[in-house]
């Protein structure tokens, strides 16, 4: 993996977005729905957009696809017995939506800028972690304590915060990109401090209900402490407005939510050349979004979640993609492991959901019952869209093609 030159980022930046910016006029962001349009109405050729579907749809886990064309819907597809109001959990795709609001609370003044220094705002960081940045935490280079497990054993605690609070240094920040779980939740704290505020609260009324995404369920762990690293449900449609209001320059219905500099920012790639052991693609990092294509052809930026869940955005072409997978809810929006908490602190993060799972399906647990907490099963697990991923890439640069 290496890390881009940021002046030649900026550069690209400039030249590439600004033309973007010129051309946006009159454009439509939609109301309660989606107002829909047809693929021709669009000048983008249905077999294109039947190819995106039908290579996503390989995967059995899909449970839901949404293309968004130039604000308007133009194509979404729906796995049998799922459709348009049926929920999907975000896992990681949260990361990007509570990182927005870091962005808007700079706008603000409440927080200085993202080279200032976390201790600033959590006091326990006077000590080796004294030098980490918000960018740091942003741009997962923190160099906080990495375990194999990437701190996903953070999601089987009463208190999330409690254990990223204990979590210590390991090397100097800014070095190394290490994917960790408790950067991310760290911005619980953090934005708490800077504004007196839940985070959740915030991206409700900073975001959510300004873009009318209000049909969510943002989830808090049993201590009530907001989870800013993951688990935010909604539907596919819902999602693509948290899509689009990047491709927007963080714009909506002639409203500045988020700064366009800091929509600039977090689709400059600091790191590229990451590798995954899921996806045979090579992808960039920044400001909690990944980057998942970058050439001459296209610059294809995107939220992610940990078993296939994205939402794409094409700035230039004005396209977002959606895709979720198979979710069953438990309900509530309080994590609480009832029974569960008694197998909690067995064996790797896998062995507990398939444990979770198994005690399930023999009646011994009930989880849609028993148990509040987002959970997906082995239906909503990824295979064939990571070992599509190339393919599909190909596929929504294609839409956009003349």
């Amino acid at each position: 993996m290496s890390k881009i030159n940021p002046i030649l980022a900026s550069l690209f930046l400039v030249v590439g977005f600004s033309i973007h910016g010129a051309a946006a006029v009159a454009l439509e962001y939609p109301g309660e729905q989606w107002q829909q349009k047809s693929a021709q109405s669009l000048g983008i050729e249905q077999d294109k957009i039947d190819r995106l579907f039908d290579l996503s749809f390989e995967d059995k886990a899909t449970q839901a696809v949404v293309l968004i064309k130039d604000g308007f819907l133009v194509g979404e597809r729906y796995a049998n017995g799922y459709d348009r109001a049926s929920y999907g959990t975000s896992w990681s795709m949260a990361k990007s939506f509570y990182a927005s609001l870091i962005g808007i609370s700079i706008d603000r003044g409440e927080i200085g800028s993202l080279d200032d220094r976390v201790g600033l705002y959590l006091d326990y960081f006077n000590d080796q972690r004294s030098e980490i940045t918000i960018r740091d935490l942003l741009d997962m280079t923190s160099g906080l304590e990495m375990p194999d497990h990437e701190h996903e054993k953070m999601f089987f605690t009463s208190d999330h915060l409690e254990y990223a609070r204990a979590v210590g240094y390991e090397q100097p920040a800014g070095k190394v990109f290490q994917y960790n779980n408790v950067n991310s939740m760290l911005l619980a704290d953090l934005l708490l401090q800077a504004t007196g505020i839940a985070a959740d609260q915030l991206l409700a009324d900073r975001v959510l209900n300004k873009i009318g995404l209000t049909d969510v369920t943002l989830w808090r762990d049993a201590a009530g402490n907001p989870l800013t690293y993951c688990c935010i449900d909604t539907t596919a449609r819902q999602y693509s407005r948290f899509g689009l209001l990047f491709s927007r320059d963080g714009k909506w219905n002639g409203e500045q939510i988020i700064s366009a500099n800091y929509v600039d920012e977090t689709f400059s790639m600091v790191w590229s050349s990451l590798n995954s052991l899921t996806i045979d693609q090579q992808r960039g990092y920044s400001l909690h979004w990944w980057n998942s294509r970058h050439d001459d052809e296209s610059v294809i930026f995107n939220t992610s979640g940990k078993f296939g869940q994205y939402i794409f955005v094409d700035r230039e072409n004005d396209l977002v993609f959606t895709r979720i997978t198979k979710y069953h809810s438990t309900g509530g929006s309080v994590q609480k492991w009832g029974p569960l908490s008694y197998i909690n602190w067995l064996g790797s993060v896998d062995f507990r959901r398939r444990a979770a799972e198994f005690l399930d399906s023999m009646g011994i647990i009930k989880i849609r019952g028993n148990v509040k907490t987002p959970v997906t099963f082995d239906d909503g697990i990824s295979k064939e869209f990571f070992s599509n991923y190339s393919a599909i890439m190909d596929a929504l640069v294609e839409v956009s093609e003349k």
